[in-house]
């Protein structure tokens, strides 16, 4: 009996040291390099075609941001200099800008949805004229403009028609190091990332979610770390990207599978809000670690828009279906939603848009 339960308790006791020794590298892994801006996006596979994708802006400060009506029929080019990129809008779009310069969130008109977030390790090939240059504010646009399903935008994205060419920074304080995620009505995902110059993507309904650093293979193996330990057990609840990562992967699939859609959508923003950092959150010895300051949800079976800012008290959204997207007489329409993302919106805020002149994407010096 004796040696039985030492023999028990030395299992016991390797089988402790083995899970502390993974979660003390797990921690490592999840406190290395941190991005100064993070963001999480999560795509909710409900039955019955109800199928969200939500994510969270997260900035070190306020980033001015507007929502975009975008017609059919405009024609764009790379912002890359004379070899850039030309291309006409097949299909009409919703865009969140940043800082009126980029595309960094949307959804056009057939329900495919881009979300563009931040990921340090970002490398892009040198653009030395053997393919046009697109310059990496148009990257999410050129998505939206062009297809109308995941396996449309891979099929082409994968024989690389165009080098990305990254810049500055509106603000000139580092440069713009991105990675993408598409979502499409179908639940259908793509990941889209430029590690040591060179494009990966990973396709599949499995890729649910994305956060920041490190890359993404990395954060599919420390995920599948905790999913042997069971969201239910513990789950690691800090700001960081590896963190805020697994949290989602847990609770994005977790959460019912509601037929009711607006059911589906309070979970969702649950969930997005879950992985959200504290407004104003400021902790000396995280520097990197960035206040939420909006939210969006893009409803694909019904074509909604939701977008929550993180200083106002009400969820509003756009409803694509009300929008004149044609070529011929659609028009270019903004929502201003002010410096903060603090002028108060109600329910559908479709007809609150007005006229205006298409802002300018940041192109490449």
């Amino acid at each position: 009996m004796p040696h039985r339960f030492i023999r028990r308790s030395a299992r016991v006791a390797e089988r402790l040291s083995g899970r502390l020794i993974a979660l003390a590298l797990a921690g490592l892994l999840a406190a290395g390099p941190a991005p100064a801006l993070a963001c999480t996006r999560l795509v909710y596979l409900g039955p019955e075609g109800n199928v969200m994708t939500a994510r969270s802006m997260d900035w070190t400060t306020d980033i001015p941001t507007n929502l975009w009506i975008l017609p059919r029929g405009i024609a764009r080019e790379g912002k890359a200099g004379p070899n850039s990129i030309r291309w006409t809008a097949k299909h009409g779009s919703v865009v969140a800008s940043g800082f009126d310069v980029a595309t960094v969130d949307g959804v056009n008109e057939v329900g495919l949805a881009a979300n563009v977030l931040w990921l340090t390790e970002s490398e892009y090939p040198p653009f030395d004229g053997s393919k046009p240059g697109l310059a990496i504010s148009l990257w999410a646009q050129y998505v939206l403009d062009n297809y109308a399903t995941v396996a449309e935008a891979v099929a082409v994205l994968e024989t690389e028609p165009f080098t990305v060419v990254s810049a500055d920074l509106p603000d000139g304080s580092r440069l713009a190091t991105l990675h993408m995620a598409i979502s499409d009505p179908t639940g259908d995902s793509a990941v889209i990332e430029y590690i040591g110059g060179r494009q990966i993507i990973h396709h599949g309904r499995q890729y649910q979610v994305m956060t920041n650093s490190p890359s993404y293979d990395q954060q599919l193996a420390l995920s599948s770390y905790w999913e042997q330990i069971g969201g239910l057990i513990m789950l690691p609840g800090t700001n960081r990207a590896a963190d805020r990562f697994t949290r989602a992967s847990f609770y994005v699939n977790a959460i019912p599978k509601e037929k009711d859609p607006n059911l589906a959508l309070a979970s969702v923003f649950s969930v997005i809000r879950n992985v959200s950092v504290p407004y104003g959150l400021n902790t000396p010895e995280q520097p990197y670690v960035s206040s939420t300051r909006w939210r969006s949800v893009v409803d694909h079976r019904r074509k909604l828009y939701f977008f929550e800012s993180a200083v106002t008290p009400n969820v509003f959204w756009v409803s694509l279906g009300s929008i004149d997207f044609s070529a011929e007489t659609g028009k270019v329409k903004k929502l201003e939603l002010g410096p903060r993302q603090d002028i108060t919106y109600d329910g559908d805020a479709t007809a609150k848009f007005t006229d205006a002149a298409p802002f300018t994407f940041m192109g490449v010096k």
